[in-house]
Formats: structure tokens, sequence, C-alpha cells
């Protein structure tokens, strides 16, 4: 007789979650940060609020954001003037326009994680998609299952709303799939796009300001598996332990909501305080286990948020400039993402270790961490394990 203790040891993996591949995608349009704010007026018509552009121009002059990419361009709002219209009722549109954009691009980025990986799409068992934007029935997972020709039998997840820790989420959901799941290979496809969120700006509205200085649009997909198949998959980078939380009492500091004129964004100016106040004993936690205390000698993967927010962590645990140069390419070079933010700095860390002729995939370091931050205040801890590549 078999026990069901031996049917479930059956079942799941022997050893920890792995990140098998990782690729990237962005809309061919960019908008240089440096003139994106008479782009935006121009675009919105509102170049007489003057003294608004201005206060735009100072924002977008501390983002250290150098480029985004969109897909909101002056043909898009011309053809589609509600969205550019304070407060008018345009979310059918945006939704129409969502659901073609989102699992487009994500197919661009799942093509080129399932290439890196380099095996058979077939043997994808699980799909994790996550987005901030667009949500309708059946979700984009559906269409990504569609787009990409995956098994009609594969185990599907939809995450929406999210947020900026919404990377963070979807690789502690792979993690459980992957290792307690046997030969479990999970597609992780997570996507952005801003024409959701895109709002005309007015003498009152200052969080359409923050959202319009920060943001931009993009998408990333992983592969997760644990025991990676010696010879036929490279792993990058091993989830040992996730530890999610959420800040007490603060659900306004970072929220949205659906409304008709699409969706809205508050960041309170409270935030970099909340996360940078909370985040060792993050750290203690996790890291306590393993006997590391310094936090210079971890890599980091960091959700960017802003440049306020890294100047907070920095400063508050006393870190080295070069620990946070992958998170602030990564704002430099596509602003914020949201939830996808974070997947592209494990992307930079991972690139920028194999041109530099590290070791390892961590730049040379063994053990290092990621933080997503989002709504709730919700901070998402994950303890990554760097993969020798020597």
């Amino acid at each position: 007789m078999v026990t069901v203790e031996e049917v479930r040891k059956a079942q799941r993996a022997q050893g920890t979650a792995t990140i098998l591949a990782i690729g990237t995608a962005n809309p061919p349009v960019i908008h240089e940060h440096s003139t994106y704010p008479d782009r935006y007026f121009r675009m919105t018509n509102s170049e007489h609020l003057k003294s608004v552009k201005n206060k735009m121009q100072r924002m977008c002059d501390k983002t250290t954001i150098k480029k985004r990419h969109s897909y909101t361009t002056e043909e898009v709002l011309k053809e589609n003037p509600n969205i550019a219209t304070y407060k008018a009722p345009s979310l059918d549109t945006r939704q129409d326009m969502a659901a073609t954009l989102i699992p487009e691009l994500g197919k661009q980025a799942a093509i080129k994680a399932i290439e890196e990986w380099g095996q058979p799409k077939s043997k994808i068992t699980h799909l994790i998609c996550c987005s901030t934007m667009g949500p309708y029935m059946p979700g984009y997972d559906y269409q990504i299952v569609q787009l990409l020709g995956l098994d009609l039998s594969i185990k599907r997840v939809m995450l929406y709303q999210q947020g900026c820790n919404g990377g963070g989420t979807i690789l502690r959901i792979a993690k459980d799939l992957a290792e307690n799941t046997k030969d479990a290979r999970v597609l992780i496809v997570c996507v952005e796009v801003t024409i959701v969120g895109f709002h005309c700006p007015t003498e009152t509205d200052f969080d359409v300001l923050v959202s319009h200085s920060l943001f931009g649009d993009g998408a990333a997909s992983l592969i997760v598996g644990a025991d990676p198949i010696p010879n036929l998959e490279k792993p990058i980078f091993e989830l040992v332990s996730a530890a999610p939380t959420l800040v007490p009492n603060c659900p306004g500091a970072i929220c949205g909501s659906i409304r008709e004129h699409g969706l809205t964004i508050h960041i309170g100016k409270e935030v970099p305080d909340l996360i940078a106040n909370h985040i060792e004993e993050r750290l203690n936690k996790v890291f306590q286990p393993l006997g590391i205390s310094d936090w210079n000698s971890i890599f980091w993967a960091t959700h960017p948020g802003g440049p306020a927010i890294l100047d907070q962590i920095e400063a508050k645990l006393g870190l080295e400039p070069e620990k946070l140069r992958a998170t602030r390419h990564v704002l430099a070079e596509y602003g914020n993402m949201s939830s996808v933010t974070v997947l592209f700095v494990l992307d930079e860390m991972r690139k920028n270790s194999i041109e530099n002729g590290s070791k390892t995939t961590g730049e040379g370091l063994e053990w290092g961490v990621l933080f997503g931050f989002g709504p709730g205040l919700t901070i998402e801890t994950l303890v990554l394990h760097s993969i020798n590549v020597a």
C-alpha cells in the first residue's frame, strides 16, 4: 500500500526554486525625460499651465530618470481625446487598448525568456501573470496561452492590482509552485502599460504630476523551476526564502483605484520614511538564520520607486553607493515600471556580472536580497543565492 506521505513526497521537488531565464521588452516609443514636460503638456493641450509645467520639470529633474518607454503618444491621444481630458469618461477606451497592448508586450518578453531557457515550451507547467493595469475576463493569462501556443491544461494564476510590489509577489508564488511540484517549470509574465492611468495635468492634482514624472511601460518574463537539468538549464539565482509583510496603519501611503476616467494613483510623501524605517527589521528577519548582519556584504535587487526611497535606504543602512547600482541604472534607463521594475534589476545585475567577468551572478557576492514596495504599504522580501558562473 502506498501512503499519503509517500505520494506527497513524490509530488515535491528536491531542491530550491531557481530563476532559469529572464526576458524583457518595452514599447518602441521613447520619451526623453529631460524634455518630457514639454511633450506632456503639448500632448494634453495644457501649455497654458506654465507654473504647473515648471513644477513638473523640477520633479522630472530630481528623479534621475533619463528616458522611459511608452505606448502613449500624440497620435494615440489625438485619436482618443477623452484620455487627455481631465476626468472625462474614458475607461472603455483604455481597457480596449490594454486588452491588446498588455498580452502583446508580455508575449515579446516571454519569447525571449523561453529562447534563453532553451527547452520546449511544452515543458512549461505553470503560468503566472501580473499587471496593475487592465483587468478583464478571461485575463491576459488566457491571451498569453493563445499567443505562445502553450498547453491548454497549463496551471494558471492571474494577479491584478498588485502595484510596485508585484515583482516580488510573483516570484514568491513561483517559488511555492516550483518547490511543491516535481518537474514544475513556471513561466512568469509581468506587464505594465501606463495608458490606463494617463491623465491631463491640472493646477490642483499633485498626484498626476508625481505619477507622470515616474512611470513607464515594460514587460518582464522569467522561467522558474527547482532541480535544474545539468548541461541543459543554466540557473541564474536561487530563491531561498520569502517574507512579505504589511507596514501597519498606513493603507493610504500608496493606493490607487479604477475610476470612469482611468486608474488613479497616490504616492504619499511619507513613503520613503516608512520604507527606510522598516527595512532593517525585514533584513534581520530573513538573514539572521544565515548569520548575516553586514548589509554591504550582500547584493541588492530593489524596486527603485524613486530616488528619495533609494537615498533613504542607503542612509538608514549605511550602504555603499555600488550596492544600489543596478537599481539606479534601471530607474535611469526605464523609469518606474511598477511591478516589472525589480525583475529588470535582476536582469541588469546578471548581465553586468557576466560583462565584468564576475564569478557569480550576484556581482561577485554569494547572498543577496530582493525588495518590492507597494500598496498597503506592502514590503516583499526575498533572499537570493547567487550562482557560480566561473
